[in-house]
């Protein structure tokens, strides 16, 4: 339970128990209650956990204009002993406050983020799906809420927080386009943060991708399009010659994701030699023409960890088995283990509400 206690009005036309938690899928469905913070004249005010309801902006909003907004994606799970656990919040936590620094917004302070968000899980642990690849996802958000058309930082904002039971994001494996034309993220720029614009911005190239037959692009540096970056809106790593690859975060083009460097860390534990570096288009094609480059995968927190069936350098194809996949796979059963109790949590990586 929180250390602060946030108020609550209980919402008196409750989903639950009626809602079907057979039929959920990924961002769609949400719980009953959600919190929200307003920030004006410099500090955090009309803190309380009220029913889900949309909510008023003015046209002239400054969101709606100039994008002042991020987010970030945890995920709760209920373990075999029913007890109710988070991931790794508070590394999402660190992440939100780097975005807002970016972005020019207000930092959210550690007590409305964390406390906020166990005190609605706890209302709301009910929703909490008790099935295979599937949690309760919880977004934290923040936009800016200015009645201004101006170029400049909004004075107001509004910090939120929604859950939804979900299901798995990807439940097929993806077929990965390499985009050499349009760019994901510039050294410089806010790859780094989560910010709206990252994501809207991605979305005609995914489409093209699409009508070529891919589910996903794996994006590029924006200088060359030589080396490889993300895919689509996760992490990606490579397994080559017996090591795992994956993109190094040193030009600030690519998120440092939570799943990113938990895999990390497990898959050292689990005896793999992981490199964090530059990896080009090139090198990865070569491998695969040597016969050395044996898996690909995605991770991140919607979809844990993706497999990838095939990866496409233009008219280059490269399929991989992924009934015979042994690193990803692996990997996946130790985070899995990890947030259901099956195994020792020694790095203090679960929050138990």
């Amino acid at each position: 339970m929180s250390t602060h206690s946030i108020p609550v009005i209980i919402n008196q036309h409750p989903k639950l128990p009626s809602f079907n938690m057979n039929e959920i899928a990924f961002g769609k469905n949400f719980t009953d209650h959600m919190l929200v913070a307003d920030y004006e004249n410099g500090e955090w005010k009309n803190m309380q956990i009220k029913p889900y309801a949309p909510f008023e902006v003015d046209p002239s909003c400054a969101t709606l204009h100039y994008g002042q907004t991020i987010f970030e994606g945890i995920k709760a799970f209920k373990n075999e002993k029913e007890e109710v656990v988070i991931f790794r919040p508070d590394q999402n936590f660190i992440r939100f406050n780097t975005s807002a620094a970016r972005m020019q917004m207000p930092s959210v302070p550690e007590w409305l983020f964390m406390d906020g968000m166990k005190q609605l899980i706890e209302l709301e642990k009910a929703w909490i799906p008790n099935k295979p690849d599937a949690s309760l996802y919880i977004r934290p958000f923040m936009i800016a809420m200015d009645p201004f058309l101006g170029v400049r930082p909004s004075a107001t904002y509004k910090f939120m927080i929604i859950l939804g039971p979900s299901g798995p994001y990807f439940s097929a494996p993806m077929k990965i386009l390499i985009e050499e034309h349009y760019t994901r993220a510039t050294p410089g720029g806010v790859g780094f943060a989560k910010n709206g614009g990252n994501y809207g911005a991605s979305l005609f190239p995914v489409v093209v991708a699409q009508e070529k037959g891919y589910d996903q692009v794996l994006w590029t540096d924006a200088i060359e399009h030589k080396f490889v970056e993300e895919v689509g809106m996760m992490n990606v790593m490579f397994v080559m010659d017996g090591k795992v690859i994956t993109p190094s975060l040193e030009r600030g083009t690519v998120l440092k994701g939570v799943t990113r460097d938990s895999s990390i860390t497990l898959l050292r534990e689990m005896g793999y030699e992981v490199e964090e570096r530059n990896l080009s288009v090139a090198e990865i094609v070569e491998a695969h023409k040597k016969g050395l480059f044996q898996e690909v995968f995605g991770v991140g927190t919607a979809a844990v960890v993706s497999y990838i069936s095939r990866l496409a350098h233009g008219e280059y194809v490269m399929d991989f088995d992924v009934n015979n996949l042994k690193v990803a796979p692996a990997l996946k059963k130790q985070l899995h283990d990890l947030r259901m109790g099956n195994i020792v949590d020694k790095h203090n990586w679960l929050y138990h509400i």
